[in-house]
């Protein structure tokens, strides 16, 4: 298969992912006033921020990922479509987190599924990044500063949640913010070394 094709079938699932993230924000029951419902969802609104932002650096990230990449073979591709399937259930958990942080129970618990959802999608792009390094795939280096803080922090996060959910939903959104800053800084620094 070639690379186009995993790239175009990748893509419309990041799309797809990135779309349903907004039906997290439910509308306000018209029996209420407007304006305090709005307000009082402010949880569907911070949990959508912080997937739509792991969504695009997941995207970002892939994209990077198959660029860097010779060749797709059959097991790279299995890979690839086990990272899609984590990016396809985020959100579910994003739901959550936004709808028991809004009732104000079982926070701790939501942001504990919202963890393991985005350990396992850290795991799964772990093993396809893994693959490819193994196989000699790859035609530039290999980050281990970018595939060991995924690999920590959302597995750190999920076990913090336990305790302190809040904690928790701050390293989710720090570990998003981490992966749109890091690329940006090693391009700069690229453009200033030329």
């Amino acid at each position: 298969m070639s690379k186009s094709r995993a790239e175009a079938f990748s893509d419309g699932v990041f799309a797809v992912a990135a779309t349903l993230l907004v039906f997290s924000i439910p509308v306000p029951d018209v029996h209420a006033s407007l304006g305090p419902a709005l307000v009082a969802q402010w949880p569907s609104y911070a949990a959508y921020v912080i997937s739509f932002m792991t969504i695009l650096v997941i995207w970002l990230n892939h994209h990077a990922t198959i660029d860097a990449i010779r060749s797709l073979d059959r097991p790279l591709l299995l890979l690839n479509g086990l990272v899609l399937m984590t990016v396809a259930v985020i959100p579910f958990p994003t739901g959550l987190v936004a709808r028991y942080l809004e009732v104000g129970h079982d926070q701790a618990l939501a942001a504990f599924a919202y963890g393991l959802t985005m350990s396992g999608m850290a795991l799964a792009f772990t093993l396809m990044n893994s693959y490819a390094k193994a196989r000699h795939l790859f035609t530039t280096p290999f980050s281990l500063l970018g595939f060991s803080t995924g690999m920590l922090a959302y597995p750190l996060g999920t076990v913090i949640a336990l305790f302190n959910y809040q904690l928790a939903l701050a390293v989710y959104a720090a570990t998003a913010v981490f992966y749109m800053v890091l690329p940006l800084l090693r391009e700069r620094r690229m453009r200033q070394s030329r």
